[in-house]
């Protein structure tokens, strides 16, 4: 483990007997229970959030943009040929 740093965290008294209680069953001090717990818990929402979620319509809809030929906008095309005039190739 990296050098440690310190977080204190006020409880109230139910909660602080909830936790204590806790870390008894699993063997551990309420501590390293606190800090399991909230490394999970923070895994799995960073994870959640981080994952993109897609209909079976909206799949099916990327998967044919992605399978589609590529079609510049005017936008694109515009720079396009503006560099083409602009860059000269060896």
């Amino acid at each position: 483990m990296a050098s440690p740093a310190r977080f204190d965290l006020k409880l109230d008294k139910s909660e602080k007997t909830l936790f204590a209680r806790a870390a008894e069953l699993m063997g551990t001090t309420m501590a390293g229970f606190v800090r399991v717990a909230a490394k999970e818990k923070a895994t799995q929402l960073i994870e959640r959030e981080s994952r993109l979620t897609l209909s079976a319509a909206e799949g099916r809809q990327l998967l044919e943009a992605l399978d589609a030929p590529f079609r510049p906008n005017p936008a694109l095309q515009k720079a396009m040929e503006a560099a083409r005039r602009t860059i000269k190739r060896a």
